[in-house]
C-alpha cells in the first residue's frame, strides 16, 4: 500500500520508530516492514465481504504443536461474539491460529451472531489443521449487520490454501478497514542465548478509546515463552500502549490483542531473568509505536498530542488525562494548531470537584502558560509555530505551583494518554461510513 507523504502518513521509507516519545531498547538489533517468525503461515484472499472487493479474510497459523499464547479484549458491555466466542471457548494460553474478517464485525447481530463466529471458527481450525478450541475468531468492519456466510466459510478454506511463511503482506491487508497506511514491523530480538524474531501487525483508526483502544493487534515471535511469561509480557505491554490512546473517546465492540509464541528459535525467556526484560522491553516498544500509528491515522488526522498530567491523587489524574484527550474543543484547537490553554483547562475542570478554584498549572509544547489557574507571560508567536509540529505534547499539574513550604511540591502521581486531533476529514468519513 503506497502512504502520502504527509504530517500524519509517514513516506515509505521512514523508519518503523519514528515516535520521539517511544525509547527503542538496546536490545533491538534488526527492523523491517516484512517478516514472520520462524514456525508461522499467514494469508490474506477476497472473499466478497467488503463492497470494494478488497482482501477480507486473513488467517494466521503457527505450525507449533506446543505454541503458548496469551489475549486480551474489550471491556464493552455489547462486545460482538467473535470476542466472546474466543474469550469464552477458546484455549487462550495454547492458540495456534487466528481468523479476522474485515468489512463487517458480526456485532449487534444476537444469537445468531454467537452461531456464525463458532462457524467461522470451525472452518479457520479445519484449514489451519489445529482444534477448534485453538482458534481465535476476529471480525472487524460495520456494526448490526449479519455475516454474510454464503461467502465467508469459501473464504476461509481459501485462505488456507494460500498459507505462505512469506504471507504476511497479504494477512495484513486483510485485517484492514479505514486504515490509511500500513502499521506493522517485525524486530530482531538480542538476547543471551541468540537473536529472536518479533513481529506485530495492528489495525485501527476510528472508535478508538483508551479502554483499551479500538484495534485489532497480532503479535508473533519464534522465542519459546511459558504461558504465564506470555500473559504477563502481553498484560503490561497493552497497559503501557493501546490502553493509552484515544482517537474519538468511543470504544468498540471489538478490540483483541493476541500474542503466540512459536518456540521455534529454541531460544527460552525464562521467568526472571536479563532475557525476559530484554523481551518485554523491544515487546513495549514495538506496540507503543504502533499504538501511536493508530493514533496517527485517526481518520484524517493531522497531529499527535501527549497529555500528562501529575498530581497527589492518582485516579485524578487518570481522569483529566482522558478527559482532555477527549474533549472536542481540545482536539480540534490541535488539529488547528491553536494554543487555546483555555480549553484545557476547561476540560480539567469537567472531572474535578467543584464548584471550586483548582490551582491547575498548564505547559503546551514545553511553555508554560498557566499556573495556579491564571495565565502567565509568554511568546504566543512562538507557540504557535511549535503546535503546528506532528507531535505536541501537553503538561497538566493539579496543585499549586508553590508548596506551603515555599519549595516545589510532590507531585507523587503521573498518569499520560496519547490522543489524536478533530478535523473535518473525521466528520466526513463517519457522517458516510454505511452510505
Amino acid at each position: 500500500m503506497s502512504v502520502p507523504a504527509t504530517s500524519s502518513n509517514p513516506p515509505a521509507g521512514t523508519p518503523f520508530f519514528r515516535s520521539r516519545w517511544v525509547e527503542v531498547p538496546d536490545s533491538v538489533v534488526g527492523v523491517a516492514d516484512r517478516g514472520l517468525p520462524k514456525g508461522f503461515r499467514a494469508a490474506g484472499v477476497a472473499a466478497g465481504i467488503k463492497p470494494s472487493g478488497g482482501t477480507d479474510v486473513a488467517l494466521l497459523v503457527c505450525d507449533a504443536p506446543d505454541a503458548v499464547s496469551a489475549a486480551r479484549f474489550t471491556r464493552s458491555g455489547t462486545a460482538a461474539p467473535p470476542v466472546l466466542v474466543t474469550k469464552d471457548e477458546s484455549r487462550l494460553d495454547a492458540l495456534r491460529a487466528v481468523v479476522i474478517t474485515s468489512g463487517n464485525a458480526n456485532a449487534g447481530t444476537g444469537r445468531d451472531g454467537f452461531t456464525t463466529a463458532r462457524q467461522v471458527r470451525a472452518a479457520a481450525a479445519e484449514a489451519a489443521g489445529v482444534g477448534e478450541d485453538e482458534v481465535a475468531v476476529c471480525a472487524t468492519g460495520v456494526i448490526g449487520v449479519p455475516l454474510p456466510m454464503d461467502v465467508v466459510p469459501q473464504g476461509v478454506a481459501a485462505a488456507g490454501t494460500a498459507l505462505r511463511e512469506d504471507g504476511d503482506e497479504d494477512f495484513r491487508r486483510g485485517i484492514e478497514t479505514t486504515d490509511l497506511f500500513p502499521k506493522t514491523a517485525t524486530l530482531t530480538v538480542a538476547l543471551d542465548g541468540g537473536e529472536v524474531t518479533l513481529h506485530a501487525v495492528c489495525k485501527g483508526a476510528g472508535m478508538i478509546q483508551p479502554s483499551f483502544a479500538t484495534m485489532l493487534c497480532f503479535v508473533t515471535t519464534d522465542a519459546r515463552l511459558s504461558a504465564e511469561t506470555a500473559d504477563l509480557l502481553l498484560g503490561v505491554c497493552v497497559k503501557r500502549s493501546f490502553d493509552r490512546i484515544s482517537v474519538d473517546g468511543q470504544l468498540s465492540t471489538s478490540d483483541t490483542a493476541v500474542l503466540i509464541a512459536s518456540g521455534a528459535s529454541g531460544i527460552a525467556v525464562e521467568p526472571g531473568t536479563p532475557d525476559e526484560q530484554r523481551f518485554g522491553l523491544a515487546l513495549d516498544a514495538l506496540l507503543r509505536q504502533l499504538a501511536l500509528l493508530i493514533t496517527a491515522d485517526g481518520e484524517g488526522a493531522r497531529r499527535v498530542g501527549r497529555v500528562t498530567v501529575r498530581g497527589s491523587d492518582g485516579p485524578a489524574c487518570e481522569r483529566v488525562a482522558r478527559q482532555v484527550a477527549n474533549s472536542p474543543l481540545v482536539k480540534t484547537a490541535l488539529y488547528g494548531g491553536d494554543p487555546n490553554w483555555g480549553r484545557i483547562v476547561q476540560a480539567v475542570g469537567a472531572v474535578l470537584p467543584g464548584p471550586a478554584l483548582n490551582p491547575v498549572g498548564v505547559r503546551i509544547a514545553g511553555v508554560e502558560v498557566c499556573r495556579d489557574g491564571q495565565e502567565v507571560v509568554f511568546d504566543r508567536p512562538a507557540l504557535e509555530a511549535l503546535v503546528r509540529d506532528v507531535e505536541v505534547e501537553y503538561d497538566i499539574t493539579l496543585g499549586a505551583a508553590v508548596g506551603e513550604d515555599g519549595g516545589v511540591p510532590d507531585f507523587a502521581n503521573e498518569t499520560e494518554v496519547y490522543f489524536s486531533d478533530l478535523g473535518h476529514e473525521y466528520v466526513t468519513l463517519n457522517a458516510e461510513y454505511t452510505t
